[in-house]
């Protein structure tokens, strides 16, 4: 009996058989086929944030075919094969957890961190060095911001506290509207990327993950949104008929609604 995994990569092979394959997947290549890899990956994240465990077994088939696809890719290149990739995480697993699959004593969170980063350093050996060059380039901007700013903060590039930051945001903000009233639309873009770059940095002294804290208030935002909706479809109403005070009445009801459901 075919296993699963052999079923789709035969599939995945098909699909990019240059005779009788098909003409889209033939068409892509590691570029095209990224954003659909960070795509995908986020809706496993989405499937586990609603909980739906349905939706979470399809949505890691999806990414899995991410990787077969890029493997396949990578096969008719002659540069590597989908059980390389296999071979490759099941060996670093292995080195990276010697108290697991070595005679090495048992040890605590704290300890375990430690020897992982230890190993990570010495897997760097021989590669370019930098301390943000492996910082991938194609993760989203507040992860990457927060990603580099550990970095260069372990070097001792950093605010000494969580005050000296967050002071940093008057200054940012000022910078943001001086920019702002001279109309120069390039200058307001760098310094609204610099005001972003700032609170990422008070959010990681202050211990918060910031691409997971804007997920949360995007939420809360799409929650409250579809709240006023569905009142004003009760009422016969079209949200578009709404003026200021009328939204901003309807928002502190969705808001008090929220505080009302615990």
């Amino acid at each position: 009996m075919t296993a699963p995994i052999d079923r789709l990569i035969t599939i995945m092979a098909q699909l990019r058989d240059p005779k009788d394959g098909c003409a889209w997947d033939l068409a892509q290549d590691f570029a095209s086929i990224a954003p659909y890899t960070v795509e995908e990956a986020y809706e496993v994240a989405d499937a586990i944030e609603r909980g739906n465990f349905d939706d979470l077994c399809e949505e890691l088939g999806d990414l899995l075919l991410q990787v077969v696809f890029h493997a396949q890719i990578a096969q008719e290149q002659g540069l590597f094969v989908f059980d390389d990739v296999v071979e490759a995480i099941c060996t670093k697993l292995v080195r990276r957890h010697p108290h697991i699959f070595s005679d090495g004593p048992a040890r605590t969170p704290e300890e375990i961190k430690k020897v992982w980063d230890e190993i990570k350093l010495e897997e760097k050996a021989g590669k370019p060095q930098g301390l943000i060059e492996d910082v991938p380039v194609g993760v989203p901007s507040l992860i990457r911001a927060q990603k580099m700013q550990k970095r260069v903060a372990k070097a001792g590039l950093d605010w000494p506290d969580l005050a000296a930051a967050s002071e940093k945001i008057a200054e940012e903000v000022a910078e943001f509207a001086e920019a702002a009233k001279k109309g120069d639309k390039a200058a307001v873009a760098g310094e609204f990327g610099d005001l972003l770059f700032t609170l990422v940095n008070v959010a990681r002294h202050a211990g918060i993950d910031a691409d997971e804290a804007l997920r949360a208030t995007n939420a809360k935002f799409a929650a409250r949104v579809r709240h006023i909706e569905a009142d004003a479809r009760a009422q016969g109403r079209a949200v578009e008929t709404f003026d200021e005070a009328e939204w901003d009445a309807r928002w502190e009801a969705a808001k008090a609604s929220e505080r009302a459901a615990g």
